[in-house]
This record gives C-alpha cells, sequence and structure tokens, in this order.
C-alpha cells in the first residue's frame, strides 16, 4: 500500500515541476477569456458572491496573506458548516483526514500523522477537551459557533510550539467582524436512515454596536441520535493458545486434528503462523448525544488603533451510547480445536501464515453483553485579547483560561455460556453456527444456556485545566527591505488529573456472589435488540437476537445509591509550566521578483511535576500502594528556529518555501510517575516526568496560481524528519525487592527490572504531496458563473514501519497514504448546490497481538447540501451525510480476511435560517 520513499520523493518533485508549468502556462488559458491581470483584479471588484462561493474566496484571501503554508475554512454565517460537528468540517482541508467511531467525525490528523500530533487552539488559547491526552475530541464543539478555521502548516516563531503536524487555530465570532445589528437563526431536523428518529437543532446569534462597544452572543443546541450495526471483532489468534500448554489434551487435539483435517505436521516455529478466529460477534449501537455551546464577545474599539475583545465559549457535550453484543470465543481456555472444515495456506504464503477458515471447536465461550457508556463533558474557556497601534508600534495582549471536566460510567452486564459450534469467515465478517456435536446450542437463542458472571461497573474521571498569557510587540521600519521586527513572550501552565476506578457487582448486595453461575440470561426480561434501540431491523446481516436492556440492568444490579469508587493505583496528576519567548524579523525586498521572508527563533524551558501511586507487595503476598503518592520532576530546554518565504512570479504566481524545527510534547499517561508491579515478572513499570517532546526537522515548497473570481491552483512538496519518539524500554533495576508467597512466607529476594517511556534513538521520515484547485467555471464563460469544483488530494509515504513481531512489512499506525476531497457545486442568485465527496486510503488500525496488521479499508462518502434564500431574510436548507450509505469494513492482513462490517446509516436534514 505504501510506495517506495525514493519513489515519493522523486514523484513530489516532477508533480511540483508539472505543477509550476502547467500553473506558469494558466495566464494565458486565462486571458483568451478574461482580460489582463491587472484588469482581472478590477473587474472581480464588481463580482458579488456570498454563500459558499463568498466562503471560498476569503479563505482563499487568507491563504494569499498568510507568509507560510496554511488553509483555512470561513463560515460567513452561523451554521454555515455543513457537518455534524467541527472535525467533520475539516476534512475538507487539504491535508487532513478524521478518524470516525460509527459514523461520527471525532478526532483530526494532519498528514498522517497521529491526532496528538496537532495542537489545537481557540481564540489564540491552548483548548482543554477533557481527552486525558495531548489531542482534542473534536466533537464535542459546535461547529456553529466558529467564525473560521486555519490549519497551520508552517510555523513562525511567535507560534505557540506543540504541533509537528501542523496547528488548528480556532476563532469564534467577535462583534465587530460585521457591521450594524444583526440577527441569526436556524432550526432543523435531523433524521437518520437505521434509528428512524428525528432530531431537532437550533442555533441562534444576535450582536449589535453600542457607539465605542461591540456585544455578541451565540447559542447551539443540537440533539443526535444515530445507530451503528456491526458484525466485527474477527481477530487472528495463533495456534499456539492450545499449543504452547505443554502436557495438556488441548495441546495434543489441536496438534492431532492440524495433521488429520489440514495435513499440516505441527512443530513449534508453527506456533504464531498458524491463525484461527478469536472473536466473532455482531453489534448494536446505540448513540444519543446531546450538545450545547454557548460563545459571548464583548468588544470596545473607540478607533482602528486600539480594540479590547472579552470572549467565553462555554458548553456541556452529553452522550449515552448503549451497546448489546452477542460474540463467540473460539479461543477459550477449555477449548480446542475438533473439525476444520477449510483452510487457507496460500493466500499469506508470502508471510508463512496459515489461516483456518471454517472451524468447529470443542466448548467455545458465547457471551451476551449489555454495555452502557454515559460520558458528561462540560468545557469553559474565558479569554481577553488587546490590540494597540501607537506610531510605528503594535501591543498585542492576551490571557485566558480554557477547561474541560470529563466524567465517564461505564456499566457491562456479562452472560456466559460454554458449548460446542462452528465459527467460520463470511463474505463481510464471520460468524459462529451450530457444530455437528451435539451438546452444540444456537448461540443466538438459548437464553437458559447463559449463566450470569458480572456487573462490571467503571467510572473515571479527568480534569483538564489550561492557563495562558502572552505579550507581542512589533516595530514597522519604514524601509526597503527591513519590515517588521517582532519579540515577545508567553507562560502557559497546564494540568491534567485522572481518577478511575471498577467494581464487579456478583449479588443483590455489595460482596455478595449469589448470582454467579446461578442466575440465568433468561430471568431478565429479553427483547429484541432492535425493539430496544428503535429502528430498523440489524442491518449487518439477516440477523435478530434478544437481550437485556441496559435500563433494565442498571435498575436491577445497581444496589440504590451505588457509585463505582475511584482506585488510588489509578490516579495520576501531570502539571506543566512553560515559558516562552521569541523574535522574528520580516523583510521585503526584490530579486526580478517581489520576496517577502520571515525568520526567527522560539526559546522555551518547560517545568514538569508528576505524581502518582507506586504498587508495592504487602507481606500478606497481596499487591498494595505506598501511603501517599510519589512525585517526580522533569525540566527541559528547546530553542525552535523557523523560517518562511514566499515570491511574487506575477501579480497571481507565488512561489512559496518554509523550514523549522518543531515539536511535539510527551503523552500525558507517560509523563504520569505511577508504578505498575508484575510480581511474577519481577518488574516495575513507571511512567517518565523526564521525558522530552518529540522533534521534527521540516521543510516545504510549494507553488500557488490564483485564478480569476476567487480560484486557486496550488500544490506543494514537505518533508519531516521526526526523532525522539517515545517508547518503552529498560531504564534500570531495583536491587533487593523481598517477594512474598500468599501466606506471608518470603519467596526470595530479587531484583525487579525497571521498564519505562524514554525517548528511542533514530528517526523516521514522512514525506508528501499536495494538491489543491478552486476553479470557478466562470473564469471561463459567463453562463457557467456559479458553478465551480473545490478539490484537493494528499499523497503520503512513510520511512517508518509497523510493529510487527512476525517480521511483517506494514505502513506506521494511522497513515493513510492518499485522502481525496471534491466538491461540485452551483451558488448563484437564491440557488446554492452542492456535492462532496471524501476519501480516505486504507490505512493500519493496529497490530493484532503485536503480530498481525489489521487494516481499515478506504472510506468514501458523499454528502450533500441544496439551500434556496426564499425572501431577504429567509432561507429553506436540504442536507445530507453519508447519503450513499456507505459502510465501514476493515480486513487482517489481506481483504479475504474481513475483521470489521459496519453500517451507520444516512444522515438528512431540513430547515429553515432567517437574519435580520
Amino acid at each position: 500500500m505504501i510506495c517506495n520513499l525514493k519513489h515519493v520523493d522523486r514523484m513530489g518533485h516532477l508533480l511540483l515541476g508539472a505543477a509550476i508549468a502547467a500553473l506558469s502556462a494558466a495566464p494565458a488559458l486565462a486571458q483568451t477569456v478574461q482580460a489582463p491581470v491587472g484588469e482581472e483584479a478590477e473587474a472581480d471588484e464588481d463580482i458579488v458572491v456570498s454563500g459558499y462561493r463568498r466562503s471560498l474566496k476569503k479563505a482563499i484571501e487568507m491563504k494569499r496573506d498568510t507568509i507560510g503554508f496554511s488553509d483555512s475554512i470561513i463560515a460567513t454565517d452561523i451554521a454555515d458548516f455543513p457537518e455534524q460537528n467541527l472535525s467533520e468540517a475539516l476534512q475538507r482541508v487539504p491535508g487532513v483526514t478524521i478518524e470516525r467511531e460509527r459514523g461520527l467525525g471525532t478526532r483530526v490528523n494532519v498528514r498522517g500523522l497521529p491526532s496528538e500530533f496537532t495542537f489545537v487552539s481557540i481564540n489564540k488559547l491552548a483548548t482543554a477537551s477533557g481527552s486525558g491526552g495531548r489531542d482534542v475530541e473534536f466533537d464535542i464543539f459546535a461547529s456553529e459557533l466558529i467564525q473560521s478555521v486555519t490549519v497551520q502548516k508552517s510555523p513562525v516563531a511567535a507560534d505557540e510550539e506543540g504541533g509537528i503536524a501542523g496547528s488548528v487555530l480556532i476563532r469564534t465570532a467577535r462583534r465587530f467582524d460585521n457591521a450594524g445589528l444583526r440577527v441569526v437563526g436556524s432550526a432543523d431536523g435531523a433524521y437518520n436512515s437505521i434509528s428512524e428518529k428525528i432530531d431537532p437543532n437550533f442555533s441562534f446569534l444576535a450582536s449589535n454596536t453600542f457607539g465605542d462597544f461591540g456585544v455578541l452572543v451565540s447559542v447551539a443546541k443540537q440533539q443526535r441520535t444515530n445507530r451503528t450495526d456491526s458484525n466485527s471483532g474477527i481477530n487472528f489468534r495463533p495456534i499456539a493458545r492450545w499449543t504452547d500448554r505443554t502436557g495438556t489434551v488441548y495441546r495434543n487435539q489441536a496438534i492431532a486434528v492440524l495433521q488429520r483435517d489440514a495435513g499440516i505436521t505441527f512443530t513449534n516455529a508453527d506456533k504464531n503462523k498458524i491463525v484461527f478466529l478469536d472473536k466473532v460477534g455482531d453489534r448494536v449501537y446505540q448513540n444519543d448525544q446531546d450538545r450545547l455551546g454557548l460563545s459571548g464577545s464583548v468588544q470596545y474599539k473607540p478607533s482602528d488603533n486600539f480594540n479590547i475583545a472579552f470572549d467565553a465559549f462555554l458548553g456541556s457535550y452529553d452522550t449515552t451510547e448503549d451497546e448489546y453484543d452477542a460474540a463467540g470465543y473460539a479461543a477459550s481456555s477449555n477449548s480446542t480445536l475438533e473439525t476444520i472444515h477449510d483452510f487457507d495456506a496460500t493466500t499469506l504464503a508470502d508471510s508463512g501464515i496459515v489461516v483456518l477458515r471454517d472451524v468447529s471447536y470443542t466448548n467455545t465461550q458465547h457471551e451476551f453483553l449489555s454495555k452502557e457508556y454515559i460520558n458528561e463533558t462540560d468545557y469553559r474557556q474565558f479569554g481577553s485579547e488587546m490590540n494597540w497601534s501607537t506610531g510605528n508600534w503594535k501591543i498585542n495582549a492576551l490571557g485566558g483560561y480554557s477547561g474541560a471536566k470529563k466524567t465517564l460510567d461505564t456499566s457491562n452486564l456479562k452472560h456466559v455460556a460454554y458449548a460446542p459450534s462452528r465459527t467460520r469467515y463470511t463474505e463481510n465478517g464471520g460468524e459462529t453456527i451450530p457444530s455437528a456435536n451435539p451438546r452444540t446450542i444456537d448461540m443466538y437463542n438459548a437464553p437458559n444456556a447463559y449463566l450470569f458472571e458480572a456487573y462490571e461497573t467503571f467510572r473515571e474521571q479527568i480534569k483538564d485545566d489550561k492557563y495562558a498569557a502572552q505579550i507581542d510587540l512589533s516595530y514597522n521600519f519604514e524601509t526597503s527591505l527591513l519590515k517588521r521586527f517582532n519579540f515577545g513572550g508567553r507562560y502557559t501552565n497546564k494540568s491534567n488529573e485522572r481518577e478511575y476506578g471498577e467494581e464487579k457487582i456478583q449479588g443483590p448486595t455489595r460482596g455478595s456472589s449469589a448470582y454467579v453461575n446461578v442466575r440465568k440470561l433468561g430471568d431478565s426480561p429479553l427483547e429484541n435488540v432492535t425493539d430496544i434501540t428503535g429502528g430498523k431491523s440489524y442491518q449487518a446481516r439477516d440477523l435478530g437476537w434478544a437481550q437485556v436492556s441496559n435500563a433494565y440492568a442498571r435498575d436491577f444490579f445497581r444496589p440504590d445509591g451505588f457509585v463505582t469508587p475511584f482506585s488510588d493505583a489509578n490516579y495520576y496528576k501531570v502539571q506543566e509550566e512553560t515559558i516562552a519567548g521569541y523574535a522574528m524579523v520580516d523583510l521585503e525586498f526584490t530579486v526580478a521578483v517581489p520576496v517577502f521572508v520571515n525568520f526567527g527563533g522560539r526559546y522555551l524551558r518547560t517545568s514538569i511535576h508528576s505524581e502518582g501511586f507506586q504498587q508495592v507487595q504487602n507481606p500478606n503476598g497481596s499487591i498494595g500502594l505506598t501511603p501517599a503518592p510519589v512525585s517526580s520532576d522533569g525540566r527541559y530546554e528547546k530553542f525552535l528556529p523557523s523560517v518562511n518565504a514566499h515570491a511574487e512570479l506575477t501579480d497571481s504566481l507565488f512561489l512559496r518555501a518554509a523550514a523549522s524545527q518543531t515539536l511535539i510534547r510527551p503523552a500525558l499517561t507517560d509523563l504520569a510517575y505511577k508504578r505498575i508491579a508484575s510480581i511474577g515478572n519481577f518488574r516495575y513499570t513507571d511512567g517518565n516526568p523526564g521525558l522530552e517532546p518529540t522533534l521534527a526537522d521540516q521543510w516545504e515548497v510549494g507553488v500557488e496560481k490564483y485564478l480569476p473570481r476567487g480560484g486557486i491552483l496550488a500544490a506543494s512538496y514537505f518533508w519531516k524528519k521526526i526523532k525522539g519518539v517515545v517508547q518503552s524500554q529498560l531504564t534500570g533495576v531495583v536491587p533487593g525487592v523481598t517477594v512474598y508467597n500468599a501466606n506471608g512466607s518470603v519467596n526470595g529476594v530479587y531484583d525487579f527490572d525497571v521498564y519505562q517511556p524514554v525517548n528511542a534513538e533514530g528517526s523516521y521520515k514522512v514525506s508528501g504531496v499536495e494538491v489543491n484547485a478552486v476553479i470557478p467555471f466562470g473564469m471561463f464563460a459567463d453562463w457557467a458563473d456559479g458553478f465551480g469544483i473545490n478539490a484537493n488530494a494528499t499523497f503520503l509515504d512513510s520511512s517508518l514501519t509497523g510493529g510487527s513481531d512476525l517480521g511483517i512489512d506494514t505502513s506506521p499506525i494511522g497513515l493513510a497514504d492518499k485522502t481525496y476531497n471534491a466538491t461540485v457545486f452551483f451558488d448563484k442568485g437564491p440557488l446554492s448546490l452542492r456535492v462532496s465527496y471524501n476519501r480516505k486510503g486504507a490505512y493500519v488500525e493496529r497490530i493484532e497481538r503485536n503480530m498481525y496488521p489489521v487494516y481499515r479499508d478506504a472510506y468514501g462518502q458523499f454528502d450533500v447540501a441544496a439551500s434556496y434564500q426564499v425572501t431577504r431574510n429567509f432561507r429553506v436548507e436540504l442536507q445530507g451525510i453519508n447519503v450513499g450509505n456507505a459502510k465501514t469494513t476493515g480486513y487482517t492482513m489481506d481483504p479475504s480476511f474481513p475483521t470489521t462490517y459496519e453500517a451507520s446509516g444516512s444522515r438528512i436534514s431540513l430547515g429553515v435560517r432567517g437574519q435580520f
């Protein structure tokens, strides 16, 4: 799937060369139907556009005025992003892909790198989302409250550090963005094709000026009901599951059946190369979301030389997801092979792997799971920004706070039945059916065969707080070479605190196990799974089954007043303080053509304080904890240089270049100083507050041709060398640790190895090509005015390979080597129409058991949007998400071994917008 790095390097240079040649020739083509370049600009000013074309034009103007590489999306009015949330709006930006979870965009990937490699800010303040890590969960943000989003791919010294992939800069609306009294409101109903429910959505914005003061308030309220049906979870499991169990009946029978039915004489070298289907499951997910967002701004602007703004951005994001899961685990501890009906020794022969495609097992573990996930996230941000120009000086100052609190309450009602069954691959996934063994069961219709095991509960709470203050000063020179000198400093203080706990309920009261292996699945009221969730019949395949509803499980199994207790073993807190200073210079000169250069450097010093409990062994052999959290500190200093430049080859043809060093800070879970003890393995696993950031040296070169009527053709080639990637390694030894037996006697005194995350030696490279085209067809003929296309594509490569212990060549986890976006639009007069297609290429989702790469298939989705301006003040809108009803699919190593088949349906909304 991933081509050779040298090949992509050559491809990048060839594409750039071809793009430069094509763009250089573009003026001649344009002049056959348009006036000369100087007159084009003048004529273009008389063309009044609105709606989608206006958004595109403003975004292109922002790109043109930026010294480095960036792309933007603009919401000219409230609710102009026709997406389910902000991440889905960002997928239209060149180089940006998104991660989807059951039909909904969640996290953002820039240039194929992991989501935690992207820095996110709102109104110049680093964003808290409660994710517990560096990445931001974009699904919590209502896109209706956002004025613009810029994806900045080449930093300048004044930019806050933290994004190797790039920075997503979000800006909410302010009063002086538009003149006069303004009131905008929208309402719509959205229908999901599987859940068959209609969800209401509302948004409202009002702003006005009172002399030198301006006030803006906006609110967005959204509900979303979505159902996803999934035949998934089918994994490779090595035959070592049984053959490693020396001297047991399970090992001997597995070896005998391999010889009898497949003609395979087993040797120990085969134990990870002969695989079977570990788990086959059918699931229904019902996701209900309730999102509320509020924003406000008060702005004081007595003159063009001074203004100060106070912003607030508040919201809540509450979700309840019910999962109903029926699955068969062929690899249960007391099972083994019974009959091999079909096997494949050819498809993966290059890797030496034999796949047992269709097998009967002696004692499959069948499970019925009713799971409930309740997530409550509250976020808030308060900030102030001042801009003051006096003489040649310009002063910008800002400060603020961003915080989020996330609570997850999860439960899992588990019933288990052991019986012989047959598991095999199907066209889209897998299935477990009755076998020829007389003790077999129909796993979907045997409620009295399933015995209660546990009602498992989990609770997690994350507090994420960020404070920041910055002062920036610039002096404008009235010279032909030196144009501006910028310098300033920034202070940030971040903290992240996590608490977690779990408890099993196995009887009518805490501590009781009266239900275990006594209470049956059929003792609880059962309903067809799609009757519980509502909507259409199960969409993944022709199947139906009955389960216990989560509403009943919560009411029956939880004692009154029950709250899952937090455990000190899972507690950590990380505090991070950074002081940064920077300076940069803007130059402007002419070398045959005008050239603009920005260069500078950023120095930062980061201090880390982390604390967590340490696991120890008690004298009675049990695992205990230190009486109080143990803390540790870390510190690092870095200097990050950067240079950005562009040359105006003509009034409409730009050549850009950029080079810099940037970083991404370690994951908070790696910095968390807590210790996990593995007594049997004589090992401690610690966090490491002394970690340094992962660094990237990067450069990019590109060419841009600005077309009449708000169009652009652009291409760029980028290269990154990433070093200091965090990996777990042996870092030391704790000598003389006393190990106790369960009866309290001393087992012995041993040296314990200490493993910690460290910055690994070496580096890897990521390179790629981005192409982007916004073409208004009116530039070719007047009759085509209003029609156009907005398209982009990104091609990536990396020298890093996935970590398969079997040495199977894979691409890096999460890296899709090809992504495409295209929108064909008509936008003129009262009518606006858009058809968009977004496609992300196949990528490695995970390395199963550190051995077998599991791929997510290439995924493409069609979205549509249409609106009609009925009167000057009212517009009717129709939007469709995934109108082609695309399915999410995946496979292990080869598409003939499917792992995932998910149907999330399409979403159609109809609404009205009023503006006064």
